[in-house]
């Protein structure tokens, strides 16, 4: 955020209208980069997850290990880039993690055996850690603060558009001629949307277009909501080092490791263990919308007034119910039942994911977001991938998903309390870098 960023303007910069804060057009194409890399890399896994384990004669278990694979190695992927995305910007990172993330997609459907399957998901698995949340996160950091909540609800609105939209058409791709017909259309979708939009419309921080953030002007904004949105917190240089010396980085890192261990362990078999209460594999995918559309509206109703609230408790609020949802859902055979709470889970999703980078962003600020948040989200992917495999272990060993379903309801409790201590620090060890000038605002308004 100094004043020696190097210049960039994108395209798009030049022909869309200049009244409205580019900020916002940002938060847009990153919503768009969701879209179509987590909703064919996230909310694929549940539609590929049956198809692969029939068409090729693979226990749960076995079928599993691909999305645990995947969530992992993203998770170290995300952890291993972020520093460079707090030095370099991320546009080259994401550029390439959308190439490869495309290909590696259409390959899904070509596999003939299970290396062939873990090297794929290995390959896709970089392609996202380079490409999405970190960079995505780091970038919406960069451009907002005080309207943090709100641009990111935005940003990550695309991940549930991803959901409500992509998973049905994976569905009925593959009901049309298999993975082999659907994975490669999807992979394809991922390269015709995502790099058009990183290369032509997205600039990694308002320093690079002589803007600031919020477009407030350059001694920071006049009336920040709280003191962890002052610009000394935000503009302050931590290490890693510093970061993970205090309790609230491990506070975040041990909640989000639980809540999506839980999240993306019923999420992955949310198809498979609905299907037969269902009737069919499509009205069982059609869950995976149902919950992406609740996503979209909570996530867009919470980002308008998370801003002014104190984010651990809407944090523990969402845990607790997203629990609660695992449970029920657990036991009731009602289908009317299972069709609200599924809805109701929904609407917890997002709006976690988001929690996360904005507890990240208001206790460690933006200057090493990207640094920090890179190890938050490597405790989530693991969490997120350690779910589906313990769960599809523990199907095959209790022959139904009652236990590992009460397992990560528990977990999602335990999370709740731990936000607990993820609470605002104090100046990190060392001296802090000064704060760098800000360039003057632009007239562009918002």
């Amino acid at each position: 955020m100094t004043s020696t960023v190097p210049r960039h303007t994108p395209f798009a910069a030049r022909v869309l209208p200049s009244r409205v804060f580019y900020g916002w057009y940002v938060a847009i194409a990153c919503a768009l980069l969701m879209f179509v890399g987590v909703g064919v890399g996230y909310y694929g896994l549940p539609i590929f997850l049956k198809p692969l384990r029939d068409e090729h004669g693979w226990s749960t278990t076995q079928v599993s290990w691909a999305p645990a694979i995947y969530f992992c190695v993203s998770g170290l992927a995300s952890a291993i880039v972020g520093p460079f995305i707090d030095r370099r910007g991320p546009r080259v990172f994401m550029a390439t993690g959308m190439l490869v993330n495309g290909i590696s997609a259409a390959l899904i459907g070509l596999v003939s055996s299970l290396w062939q399957l873990y090297v794929v998901y290995f390959v896709f698995a970089v392609a996202f850690g380079m490409s999405s949340s970190v960079a995505i996160s780091a970038i919406m950091a960069r451009w907002f603060i005080r309207k943090r909540a709100l641009a990111m609800s935005i940003s990550s609105t695309g991940v549930s558009l991803g959901g409500a939209i992509l998973a049905p058409v994976a569905s009925k791709l593959i009901d049309a001629g298999g993975l082999e017909l659907a994975t490669p259309i999807l992979g394809a979708l991922v390269l015709i949307v995502g790099l058009p939009v990183v290369l032509l419309v997205v600039s990694s921080e308002p320093a690079e277009m002589a803007l600031t953030p919020d477009n407030d002007p350059p001694a920071g904004p006049p009336r920040p909501l709280a003191g962890v949105l002052s610009r000394e917190v935000q503009m302050r240089t931590w290490s890693r080092s510093q970061a993970m010396h205090t309790l609230s980085f491990w506070a975040i890192f041990t909640a989000f490791l639980l809540v999506l261990i839980s999240q993306t362990g019923y999420i992955v078999h949310q198809v498979t263990f609905l299907e037969e209460r269902l009737g069919s594999r499509s009205a069982a995918a059609f869950t995976i919308s149902v919950t992406a559309v609740g996503s979209i509206v909570a996530r867009l109703a919470v980002g308008i007034f998370a801003d002014g609230v104190d984010k651990r408790l809407l944090t523990i609020i969402l845990f607790v119910v997203q629990a609660t949802c695992i449970l029920l859902v657990v036991h009731t055979e009602s289908v009317p039942a299972t069709w609200a709470i599924t809805l109701v889970f929904g609407f917890t999703i997002g709006n976690i994911y988001m929690m996360q980078s904005l507890l990240v962003g208001e206790i460690f600020g933006l200057v090493s977001f990207g640094s920090i948040f890179g190890l938050i989200m490597l405790a989530g992917q693991v969490g997120s991938g350690i779910g589906p495999i313990g769960v599809g272990f523990l199907h095959d060993q209790f022959d139904g998903y009652g236990v590992p379903f009460t397992v990560l309801a528990m977990c999602n409790y335990v999370a709740a309390i731990a936000v607990l201590f993820a609470r605002p620090v104090g100046e990190p060890a060392a001296v802090s870098a000064p704060l760098p000038d800000l360039p003057a605002a632009s007239t562009g308004g918002e």
